[in-house]
């Protein structure tokens, strides 16, 4: 075999791989960014030391023994990727502010294609989803990095403790407890926010639900709009810090701070496991629509639990493979004229 034929096999053996270690590298670290990243050092690190890959483990296991390095040096910073709720007490509309933070400091969503390899099995695929909805990856930012890639190994990617032993170079007594203490903080937090109840795939109920989310949003129509939000629901904004609560709270935003929304479009899209649009607000210089959010909804007993509007669209667009520009349709053009 030519070294050029080895060097393209190779270089197919790892790219295979990327999905899945992507999907690792961004529950660890909460940055789509940074994921992608990490991922890509880590195949290059296997490029260049392949020669000294005695293939005494696995291929793969090999990829997350240099992946988990790679993300614990990442994380050395002691940053925790969070959502505004996790920072600050619910702010009333009357006292709305949009103060930004930091692009370090938000979890940031991801597509799934990017990090949810195709799988056979249906209950596989569904704890691989449930692994990367917005209050799972805020959970797993609350625990040391080392816990955090244990629970992962663990609980979502079913490795056996000795596997992961092996890869933290520990013990399996070691890798238990911290399982166990990785559980309880876990537990501590299940009850801060409703978790999201979507089916894989959407049941017709909650199609229905994002059918007329869907018209209420492009209508404008706050009271139906209201109809569909949980009492409890959120909104959250990041980069700004501001989060609010409730519906009242939500579509009072939506009208006043928020009222350049009205005649916006949405354009479904698959993020964290969870529904979520493209939102494009109308352009009131060139016409048509320009990008404003990439939306990611939560949804549970058949209401809006979450709406989270990630708004840094120069990144999430192109992440996303979304048009930065929506041309009007004929029909509204003519309305227009």
């Amino acid at each position: 075999m030519s070294d050029n034929t080895a060097t393209t096999d190779l270089d197919v053996a790892l790219e295979k791989h990327r999905v899945e270690l992507t999907g690792y590298c961004y529950r660890m670290l909460g940055s789509s960014f940074e994921a992608e990243d990490a991922v890509q050092d880590t195949l290059v690190r296997a490029w260049r030391s392949y020669a000294k890959f005695e293939g005494r483990s696995s291929l793969r296991s090999w990829l997350y023994r240099i992946a988990t390095n790679v993300c614990l040096d990442m994380l050395t910073a002691g940053n925790k990727r969070a959502r505004p709720m996790d920072l600050t007490g619910a702010t009333p509309l009357a006292q709305a502010a949009l103060t930004p933070r930091p692009d370090n400091t938000w979890l940031e969503p991801m597509p799934d294609a990017r990090v949810l390899p195709t799988v056979d099995d249906p209950a596989e695929a569904a704890v691989a989803k449930e692994s990367v909805r917005l209050a799972f990856m805020a959970a797993l930012q609350q625990l040391p990095p080392k816990q955090r890639a244990v629970l992962i190994l663990r609980e979502v990617l079913a490795w056996r403790a000795s596997e992961v032993a092996e890869l933290l170079g520990t013990t399996v007594a070691s890798v238990n407890s911290a399982l166990q203490r990785a559980r309880a903080t876990l537990a501590e937090r299940a009850g801060q926010g409703a978790d999201a109840a979507v089916s894989d795939p959407l049941d017709e109920e909650q199609q229905r639900l994002l059918e007329r989310y869907v018209k209420a949003f492009e209508g404008y129509d706050m009271a139906a709009l209201t109809a569909l939000l949980h009492e409890d629901a959120v909104m959250t904004m990041p980069p700004f810090d501001l989060w609010l609560s409730g519906p009242a709270d939500m579509t009072g935003f939506m009208t006043t701070l928020g009222a350049s929304c009205a005649g916006s479009r949405l354009r479904r899209v698959e993020a964290n496991g969870l529904p979520a649009f493209a939102h494009y607000k109308p352009d009131p210089e060139k016409g048509g629509f320009i990008p404003w959010a990439v939306q990611v909804l939560e949804v549970s007993e058949g209401r809006i639990t979450g709406l989270h509007c990630f708004l840094d669209t120069a990144r999430w667009f192109p992440l996303f493979d979304l048009p930065l520009h929506l041309e009007a349709e004929a029909d509204e053009v003519e309305e227009g004229a």
